[in-house]
């Protein structure tokens, strides 16, 4: 587990650990300014947070603590009291994907931004951007991991699972453009 700079801890160990455990899935669904989102815990931390409110099979719709304090954590950030989550990570992905999450999370603080090709670098992988930019397209805990920091080379605003408009909102919402 690393404690990350910008608030919380990330864990994808624990995520790997949890899934071949069989451990259960328990979901959230949370209002947003953008919409009912689905927060997803599994074992003693948050797995995944979609933009559809969808529940899974497997996956039981439970308030935990855990899940109640990340609603309410997500809640303060979209009202734009929260700039630090302070929040158990443990995204599933590969090493790859996993060193990408890390580093976004731990190098880009809340209102500023970073090109795919600098996200690159950062992670010590300069030649990897296109690499980037679908890491940060399976990103299973957007906001938490914050991937709508992520612009193009250019300073354009280039791919977002939630969609762009939601990109832009937040990158003001942080008033980063």
């Amino acid at each position: 587990m690393q404690v990350l700079p910008y608030g919380g801890t990330f864990d994808p160990d624990a995520a790997q650990a949890a899934q071949h455990a069989g451990q259960e899935k328990w979901v959230a669904l949370v209002p947003t300014p953008a919409g009912m989102m689905a927060l997803v815990q599994r074992g003693e931390a948050l797995d995944a947070l979609r933009f559809a409110p969808d529940v899974l099979p497997g996956e039981s719709v439970l308030q935990t603590p855990l899940l109640r304090e990340g609603a309410a954590q997500l809640a303060a950030y979209f009202e734009g009291k929260l700039r630090r989550f302070e929040l158990p990570l443990a995204p599933l992905g590969t090493p790859f994907q996993t060193l990408i999450w890390h580093t976004l999370a731990a190098t880009v603080p809340y209102g500023q931004t970073v090109s795919y090709g600098e996200l690159a670098r950062r992670a010590g992988k300069p030649a990897a951007s296109r690499a980037v930019g679908m890491a940060n397209h399976h990103n299973p805990l957007p906001i938490f991991i914050p991937c709508h920091r992520v612009i193009g080379a250019n300073g354009a605003l280039v791919g977002y699972g939630g969609g762009l408009p939601l990109k832009e909102r937040l990158l003001r919402l942080e008033q980063a453009i």
